[in-house]
């Protein structure tokens, strides 16, 4: 073991005492989940914030996550280096982007354990920065191929197809590629659309919009609550919406810490996203979250939380509180719910329509979150009921190790199944209901 290694064992001994600590003086709080969640009053961590991840370890030979009841999962494509996010395409081959958080100098003590565990933790190394495509030509539900399609990104993530041009969300913008369906590699050059600011929550998911004239795309902030100042903030913790026609953009929602997954509800034609919420006030506080996205709204950050819930650390903007919309469904304190994609009645049996979520896990709570694909009912156009695991066992029993993290989530070419990638697993696993083929 490396130094960095036995230093990041030495923090988790410190920061165990201080988890103890705070369970004995605050107890363990009920899970923040649903329209209504129950968060418990901030309670500031100061100079030591909980720090708790599990080893990275990857499956077993023939170990898989655990399905819901009614379901069966397999693994569809293995071997891959940490991929985040899947595009089906109208053929039917499948693209994963490879891609992580990339090795990065600490700035303190502490920033200096957090960067070590997040090594061990494998959610920080060498980024693969490239597209695979995977292609399951015999339809059994297993790709028998992989082949790059794209490298040489930088950190791509999101990914989109509209007529004859492909779209990638790098780290710091939106590119265009020319596109022939059923390409199986584009080589040719890109056209930046839109740069973004890189650093910091780097993912850039991408959407467009059903008639496909506009594309809509998710951008992180930089820091927790604006710890570098606002004016590194500027144009960040935001969604975007390109015009493709006019090449124009504007910041269609602001006020969101890290929107990742974006999806439509087909019923309202509205906008969706699951958000990362900030972090050092608690294991529930606040929770991350799903929720509709107006055009022009204002979800708090950095100055509050949950609606107009002040967050004490940060310089007051009583204007921008007062105008702080609350969201629609929490998700649980710190799950870093990043996959999300809609998903009809009938597609997994006993399953209604509703969103799946998949949820990266924590790392900053006494107890860990997350670690699951779950699945949140919708009804007239809004969560309608409380959440549905659908994949799960993604940790040891301790909480020491984990088989798997799951991220991007997406419907099957086939449309009764999902496939979630897991980049830990470096797995792209497919969930389908347990009977005949």
């Amino acid at each position: 073991m490396d130094f960095s290694g036995i230093f990041a064992r030495g923090v988790s001994l410190v920061g165990g005492g201080a988890l103890a600590m705070r369970r004995l003086r605050h107890g363990a709080p009920e899970p923040a989940w649903g329209g209504a969640p129950a968060i418990p009053e901030a309670k500031p961590q100061g100079g030591i914030p909980t720090l708790k991840m599990p080893t990275a370890r990857g499956w077993d030979p023939g170990q898989t996550p655990v399905a819901a009841p009614g379901l069966k999962v397999n693994a569809f494509a293995s071997g891959l280096k940490h991929p985040r996010w899947i595009l089906v395409l109208p053929s039917g081959d499948v693209l994963v982007a490879e891609s992580t958080q990339m090795n990065r100098s600490a700035e303190s003590v502490f920033d200096y354990a957090m960067v070590s565990t997040m090594r061990r933790a494998a959610a920080m190394g060498e980024s693969a920065n490239r597209i695979t495509l995977l292609r399951d030509a015999d339809g059994d539900g297993v790709a028998e191929t992989q082949d790059v399609f794209m490298e040489g990104l930088n950190q791509p993530f999101g990914m989109a197809v509209l007529g004859g041009s492909f779209y990638v969300g790098n780290t710091d913008g939106v590119v265009v590629f020319p596109y022939a369906e059923g390409a199986s590699r584009i080589t040719a050059p890109g056209r930046k659309l839109i740069d973004f600011k890189p650093g910091g929550h780097w993912t850039r998911s991408l959407l467009p919009s059903p008639d496909g004239r506009k594309l809509y795309a998710g951008v992180g902030s930089l820091s927790n609550i604006g710890d570098d100042g606002l004016e590194a903030e500027e144009g960040r913790a935001a969604i975007y919406e390109l015009d493709l026609a006019t090449g124009g953009s504007r910041i269609f929602a602001s006020g969101l810490r890290n929107p990742v997954g974006l999806a439509w509800e087909p019923s309202t034609g509205v906008l969706w996203t699951v958000v990362n919420k900030r972090d050092g006030l608690g294991d529930e506080t606040p929770p991350d979250y799903l929720t509709s996205v107006r055009d022009g709204g204002f979800y708090g950050w950095p100055y509050c939380y949950w609606g107009q819930t002040v967050d004490g650390r940060v310089p007051q903007d009583a204007k921008a509180v007062a105008s702080a919309l609350t969201p629609d469904y929490a998700l649980g304190g710190h799950t870093a719910s990043l996959g999300l994609c809609w998903v009809p009645a009938g597609t997994l049996p006993g399953f209604p329509d509703g969103m799946a979520v998949g949820q990266h896990g924590s790392w900053n709570r006494s107890t860990l979150s997350g670690y699951k694909l779950v699945f949140v009912p919708f009804e007239g156009g809004r969560p309608s009921g409380p959440p549905r695991d659908i994949l799960s066992g993604f940790l040891s029993p301790d909480e020491r190790v984990s088989y798997g993290r799951p991220v991007g989530v997406t419907l099957g070419s086939d449309r009764r199944s999902l496939l979630m990638a897991d980049d830990v697993g470096d797995v792209i696993w497919r969930v389908t209901g347990d009977g005949p083929a």
